[in-house]
Formats: C-alpha cells, structure tokens, sequence
C-alpha cells in the first residue's frame, strides 16, 4: 500500500490564504479586485506565482495582484495596448507592455469601469492570432 503524495493547496486557496494573512484594508482590496476579474471573465484562472502573487489567466495572462506594505497594485500583462477611457492606469506607465494600477488605503474602487478594463484586458488576449507552427 502507497501513501499518496500530499497535495498542494491549489492557488485559489492560496489566495484566500493571502487575503486573510492580510488582514486589513489590503486584504479586503485584494477581495474586492479579485471578484471584479473574476465577474468580469467567469472564465479566468487563477493562479499563485513568484512566491505569492495572485495572476488571473483568460487565454493568456490578464493581471496579476501584488500587495505592498502602502498598495495593492495590480498589474495589466499587456496593458499598454488597453484603452484607458476612466484613466485607471497610474503606474508602471513607461513601460511599452504592461500598465498598472496602484490602490492605496481608502481609495475608491471604479467597479465599472474595472470591469471594462478586465473584460478589454480577456478580449485583446483571445484575439491574438495563434502562433504558427515551427517546420521540422
């Protein structure tokens, strides 16, 4: 008889993990995004990478959720080709792919307009043309 392989949380549990660790307004902003990415693409995967980041998939990477000791920033993989109307993006704007945007304590969340930017985010990722295959 084989003792079976113990099993690794999966990442969703991770991230409910990390939000409780949290404790404080991070924690609840934390909550608060992720349902949002989760509203906005029903179909999205999460995932628990770089020694605890939450990142959320649909197709590609969509957005990944890192907490600091002042924010919660969260970041966009291909931001800088997403549509900006509501003016969300306010960090990691030199870049030439990824933008984001930093919460800090007490700050109002744009429900709307964050799911538009989540929902714009999963739509760039599923029209990318598919890669073409290598000859051999």
């Amino acid at each position: 008889m084989t003792t079976p392989p113990e099993q690794s949380p999966s990442p969703s549990a991770l991230i409910d993990a990390r939000i409780a660790e949290l404790g404080d307004w991070r924690g609840e902003t934390l909550a608060n995004l992720r349902s949002l990415v989760l509203e906005a693409l029903p179909e999205a995967v999460e995932e628990w990478k770089w020694r605890g980041v939450p990142v959320w998939y649909d197709h590609g990477m969509v957005v990944t959720g890192e907490t600091y000791k002042a924010s919660v920033k969260m970041t966009f993989a291909k931001g800088a080709a997403l549509p900006d109307p509501h003016g969300l993006f306010n960090a990691s704007l030199e870049g030439n792919v990824r933008r984001a945007i930093d919460f800090f304590e007490g700050d109002p969340i744009n429900r709307p307009a964050l799911i538009e930017l989540f929902r714009a985010a999963g739509a760039l990722n599923r029209a990318k043309p598919a890669k073409a295959k290598k000859q051999t």
